[in-house]
């Protein structure tokens, strides 16, 4: 079995907000939307995605970020039979092929049945398949040959058909429910397991997922006071690298305010007995305390060794890398070819036609020594033990071209980013994105408070700071973010807007 199609049309309702801004096949769950587990499951196989609702939104997110071969059907018609017959005249005779709902992620250990694992056009195959739930209850039942309009959850109907060859399927309906259309036509099936799938159709489902705390390409494993972190693809591991070198090298510095390591292959740490910063609520006084501890191992971390400034890597940092990653999503991102794009009530010019400026802007930056920085310390990745110190945790361990020495204006940027920007309610998910009909209405971004902002006038005594550079980097941050945060079309959208926001304050 060499293809696939993926139902992945209709409005998805019943997921609420979720599906406001894009196709249900593309609202993330942990860390990857949901048509990209298909990907991942069977990254050699050829795709064709069936879209219909917000499918421009499709066409551009996957021609940015998907690295399997696919088409995709714009489909004709209304209901799961919609597109169905358009995709299935992009396989070839006699192949055989998995018909699949978009909203399914199945389990990593589901095997095949017998001869669909084969490469190439397999004449022996003499049974179609329909997969059954197992684990969820369907609408539709399939029990002894038959389909009924039942509820079940042994016998569900869940949305995977296995099919010989295409011609089983040649007079479908261009509209309609597909699975009425094969009661209709008696057709049959041989059952198939799907114990372990999951079904991310509805809200409530979606809603009963774990914050997920840490990215696609790292996995985290808590064992009794201690924590793993291992990188699970190249990215990953690069990161990792970079990581326990950080960790090295401030150990060697005689920085305090890190955890307890362990072991470096893979990375083994302390568990610390706290909680990161963003998840207290402390009275103004008690922020006061907090910030002042946290800007003194700061100072400490970068007073601990200095290096020359090397003006390549500030602008690879923060022009290169930020238009590099601005362009990739410029065609993806509602009204990004508009001058001025109205966000929050906000007229606020749009950062790609005022490329020199932003330049010349970042270019004046006062930065005559980098210093052995952090590289994110945002409040995701700064922790308070009990007794209220803190600790470094997740560096970044380089900045531009350079190993972990960097500009400290960096650093005091991403603190900013969380004060004032909210930085990890946003990486949380929990903000809300509505766009308009044009860039004259533009966009409203709700993020979920960190309710710190009340410190900025703390923060920038406490830094010795100058407020028009931080302002300048907050903003380029948040269009850094952008194609960092790419497994959520809202989130890429948000960063792009707000850091169009945040620019139009110091442009």
């Amino acid at each position: 079995m060499n293809y696939i199609i993926v139902q992945a049309g209709g409005k998805g309702t019943r997921l609420k907000h979720l599906t406001e801004n894009k196709p249900k096949a593309l609202v993330p769950v942990g860390n990857l939307p949901m048509l990209f587990y298909l990907f991942g499951r069977y990254p050699d196989k050829r795709f064709v995605i069936i879209a219909d609702y917000k499918k421009e939104v499709m066409h551009e997110y996957l021609e940015a970020f998907a690295a399997v071969k696919y088409q995709i059907v714009d489909a004709a018609g209304t209901g799961t039979c919609a597109g169905i017959r358009q995709a299935a005249d992009l396989i070839p005779d006699g192949e055989p092929f998995l018909l699949v709902w978009s909203d399914l992620i199945l389990p990593a250990d589901l095997k095949m049945p017998e001869g669909y694992d084969a490469s190439g056009i397999n004449t022996t195959l003499q049974k179609d398949y329909i997969g059954v739930s197992q684990t969820f209850p369907c609408r539709w039942s399939y029990r002894n040959g038959r389909f009924i309009e039942e509820s079940s959850l042994e016998y569900g109907v869940a949305g995977f058909f296995l099919f010989t060859e295409k011609a089983k399927i040649a007079d479908v309906p261009e509209s309609g429910e597909l699975v009425r259309w094969m009661q209709g036509r008696q057709m049959e099936f041989e059952k198939f397991g799907l114990a372990g799938t999951r079904e991310f159709g509805l809200i409530e489902e979606y809603e009963k997922l774990e914050t997920e705390k840490c990215r696609p390409f790292n996995r985290i494993t808590i064992k009794e006071n201690r924590v793993i972190k291992e990188g699970i693809d190249e990215q990953g591991k690069r990161l990792a690298a970079r990581e326990c070198a950080w960790y090295g090298k401030a150990k060697q510095l005689g920085v305090k305010a890190l955890p307890e390591i362990y072991s470096v292959n893979p990375l083994e740490m302390e568990r610390i007995n706290g909680k990161n910063i963003y998840e207290y609520q402390p009275a103004y006084g008690q922020k006061q305390e907090i910030l002042l501890k946290l800007t003194d191992a700061l100072k400490q971390l970068h007073a601990s060794e200095k290096i020359p400034a090397d003006s390549f890597s500030l602008r690879e940092s923060y022009f290169n890398k930020t238009f590099e990653r601005i362009i990739k999503i410029r065609d993806l991102v509602p009204f990004a070819n508009e001058k001025i794009i109205a966000v929050n009530g906000r007229k606020c010019r749009n950062v790609f036609f005022h490329k020199r400026e932003l330049e010349e802007k970042l270019a004046g930056l006062s930065c005559n020594n980098f210093c052995f920085i952090h590289g994110d310390c945002t409040f995701s990745n700064l922790m308070l033990r009990e007794d209220g110190s803190p600790v470094l945790i997740d560096p970044r361990g380089y900045f531009g071209y350079k190993e972990l020495y960097g500009d400290p204006l960096y650093d005091w940027a991403k603190l900013y980013y969380s004060i004032v920007g909210n930085y990890d309610q946003f990486n949380l998910k929990r903000f809300r994105l509505s766009i308009g009909q044009d860039a004259e209405e533009g966009v409203g971004l709700q993020i979920e408070s960190n309710h710190w902002e009340d410190m900025e006038a703390d923060f920038f005594a406490m830094t010795g700071t100058k407020p028009e550079e931080i302002r300048l980097l907050h903003g380029v941050i948040w269009l850094s973010l952008t194609t960092y945060a790419w497994q959520d079309y809202d989130s890429i959208c948000g960063a792009f807007y707000n850091g169009l926001y945040y620019l139009e304050e110091v442009l």
